[in-house]
């Protein structure tokens, strides 16, 4: 064509040729175009500056798109905003803010891009605040720029925020879009907020493999297997062939299976899977690291960086928690660093809890403390309760004051932090003030749930409360109980009386322990769930410490695999140990 002469060339063939460029890698090709695009006059064109622009930024030559924008004699709105794209991709954030509140007339695509480009970046409650304020100076949104605010969403878990967008998305008629709805089930089902992710799939009015595996996956994140199952047969009964979408099937049931505890058969269909993507390895990464598989998730990871794949923040999260499982605290620090130095991912609030985590189980609450008040942000209530229990484990009640206020001040109708620093102080025999503390939440109308446990048999749910004598099996139950109580004993299993938070007899206290609702359904399950099954409890509040250490000793008297959900984490109990490594 070149040799055809100039009147062939146009705008279209220059903009036709980058684009091309750009989607095959080729920046020595891009390159070379642009030069015969200087040469033949056409670099003050828009029309042609754009891909260019584009070009450069998706190769990470972001110095070269800038300088193609700040030679055209005359921009318009869209090189501004492939501009913003081009920094943004490149995490050069400080840059795009000014660029973008530079623009004189800015467009929905605008506040769209500087929307994305901020949750790309890991800067959710920034990207919520843009999304606020797109909507009050009246712009149009889309589906992209709903599918981004929700996803700012559900990285902060920012429920409320969640469901004001959802509400906006409902107003502007965006409900039936099915990229939407989508992102609107992941979103209630990563802030964890299942009914809400149910009552969306059921109202979308066209379903695809997206939103099915968003929901299938949410399931699996809470432990609702059976659901998961569910959904699954759902998909292929309606049509949704999972050949042709087999990597996004395979990479839920490995998260699906990875959650619910079942290992062996994550890890078998993982490596059963013809291809393996980012998504895949972390999905066995997290799996292997919240059961305690604190050495295997490390060595995994560093295969999937040896066959060059890039870990997202997802993939950290997993490696930070195994590293605090192992108490590997120096090389928790080595990855943390390198989530920015290495692979150019800015922490975010999950990291600095893994990180304070990591400290708090190594004993190291004065360094934990230093970290948490160097923190660019404040931290969450998962990072001060994470402080608090290690408080409460090592009995610093300095720390754990201080813990417990900034919980109290997040959380003020949260009864975690008035309960775990009542331990800390009934630990120490300082009654009084424990009294003052339970004064203090009932003035405030602090009130702490009833303990209840929950096990599902033959398709019913079977519900106990701590002394519970209303189920028609109680008299088995009770001397199920009794039974193991006798060979725990023999086993060498103590009783925790610090557990109970009452100045009372000491047998007093151990009649209390003995029937807490968790142990009532362990009870039920080893009477009525097969040999060779694992029995899978659901618990609405925190375990306790004293049946946390008797349900270790049942697994490994009875031989039985039993799991935990309770309000913090799973907790998988075989042969006398626990995957959190009696920390929680």
């Amino acid at each position: 064509m070149l040799r055809d002469g100039v009147a062939n060339l146009n705008r279209i063939t220059f903009s036709t040729m980058l684009i091309m460029s750009s989607s095959q890698g080729r920046v020595n090709l891009g390159k070379q175009i642009h030069g015969q695009i200087v040469k033949f006059g056409f670099g003050s064109y828009v029309f042609v500056g754009c891909p260019l622009m584009d070009m450069y930024s998706k190769m990470g030559l972001v110095s070269d798109a800038k300088r193609v924008f700040d030679e055209m004699p005359e921009r318009n709105v869209v090189m501004y905003n492939t501009m913003i794209t081009g920094l943004l991709r490149c995490c050069m954030v400080e840059s795009s803010r000014w660029l973008f509140h530079s623009i004189q007339e800015k467009d929905s695509i605008s506040w769209t891009t500087m929307i994305t480009g901020l949750t790309q970046n890991g800067l959710y409650r920034e990207a919520i605040d843009v999304f606020r304020e797109m909507g009050i100076e009246g712009f149009a949104m889309d589906q992209f720029t709903f599918g981004s605010v929700l996803t700012a969403c559900e990285g902060l878990m920012a429920l409320e925020e969640g469901k004001q967008v959802h509400a906006f998305v409902i107003r502007t008629n965006h409900k039936d879009n099915v990229f939407v709805g989508s992102t609107l089930v992941d979103m209630y089902c990563k802030c964890k907020s299942i009914t809400s992710a149910e009552a969306v799939f059921k109202r979308m009015t066209h379903k695809n493999v997206v939103s099915g595996t968003a929901l299938l996956v949410g399931y699996g994140q809470n432990g609702y297997s059976e659901e998961a199952i569910r959904v699954f047969c759902e998909m292929q009964r309606n049509g949704i062939n999972p050949d042709y979408y087999t990597l996004g099937i395979s990479n839920a049931l490995v998260t699906l299976y990875g959650k619910c505890g079942n290992l062996e058969d994550a890890n078998q269909l993982f490596h059963e899977m013809n291809f393996r993507d980012e998504v895949s390895w972390t999905a066995l990464v997290s799996g292997y690291s919240q059961f305690g598989k604190a050495n295997e998730t490390i060595v995994l990871f560093q295969r999937m960086l040896a066959h060059g794949l890039k870990p997202d923040g997802v993939t950290f999260v997993g490696v930070l928690s195994a590293c605090s499982r192992a108490g590997l605290v120096e090389k928790g620090y080595q990855y943390f660093e390198s989530m920015v130095k290495e692979h150019g991912i800015m922490p975010v609030v999950d990291h600095y809890s893994c990180m304070i985590d990591l400290l708090s189980r190594a004993g190291r609450l004065e360094e934990a403390r230093c970290f948490i008040n160097k923190m660019p942000f404040p931290s969450d209530p998962v990072g001060w309760s994470t402080l608090l229990s290690s408080c409460r484990l090592h009995g610093n009640l300095e720390i754990g004051k201080w813990a417990a206020a900034s919980l109290q001040e997040l959380e003020p109708h949260n009864p975690a932090g008035y309960i775990l620093l009542s331990s800390i102080y009934a630990a120490k025999g300082k009654w009084d003030n424990v009294a003052e503390l339970r004064r203090g939440m009932r003035n405030k109308g602090v009130r702490k749930e009833p303990g209840c446990s929950w096990i599902k048999y033959k398709g019913k749910v079977h519900i106990f409360s701590a002394d519970d004598q209303t189920s028609p099996y109680s008299d088995k139950i009770y001397a199920e109980l009794d039974k193991l109580n006798h060979k725990m004993i023999e086993e060498g299993w103590v009783p925790d009386m610090s557990s109970v938070l009452h100045d009372i007899e000491e047998s007093e206290k151990l009649k209390m322990l003995n029937y807490h609702s968790e142990r009532l359904a362990i009870a039920f399950g080893l009477l009525f769930i097969p040999p060779g099954l694992p029995i899978r409890i659901v618990k609405n509040l925190r375990v306790c410490g004293d049946c946390h250490n008797a349900t270790k000793y049942i697994s490994k008297i009875t031989q039985r695999e039993i799991l935990v959900r309770d309000a913090v984490r799973f907790h998988l109990f075989k042969d006398g140990t626990c995957s959190c490594g009696d920390f929680w």
